[in-house]
């Protein structure tokens, strides 16, 4: 049998389940009222007067790279062990993903 490393375990519950089913009923299923109270509370959480929902984590990041004005030939440091998203969204600008990762010296065989 084959043994699977779990790099992410979902958490899904009832409340989770019920919210989802209540935008399901409604009339909106992007951009209405749910999308809208999750970028206020985004907001109030990081202390911003605007928080912005994307359709997914590389569209945030892309957005990101755009708010910071990284373009073409910026070079940017990024971790190799990530979803291709951290390196396409520099790309997507012409940046320059750099892959620097760090090594836990005592990790290594015969160190103490």
């Amino acid at each position: 049998m084959k043994r699977r490393v779990p790099l992410a375990q979902p958490s899904i519950g009832d409340r989770d389940r019920e919210l989802v089913a209540q935008v399901l009923a409604g009339d909106t299923l992007a951009m209405g009222p749910f999308a809208l109270s999750f970028e206020e509370g985004v907001a109030r959480v990081a202390g911003r007067r605007f928080g912005i929902a994307c359709s997914s984590g590389t569209a945030g990041l892309h957005l990101a790279v755009r708010a910071l004005e990284i373009g073409d030939g910026d070079e940017v440091i990024t971790t190799p062990f990530s979803f291709v998203a951290s390196a396409n969204c520099l790309l997507y600008e012409r940046a320059r993903p750099v892959f620097v990762d760090i090594e836990d010296p005592g990790s290594r065989p015969g160190s103490c």
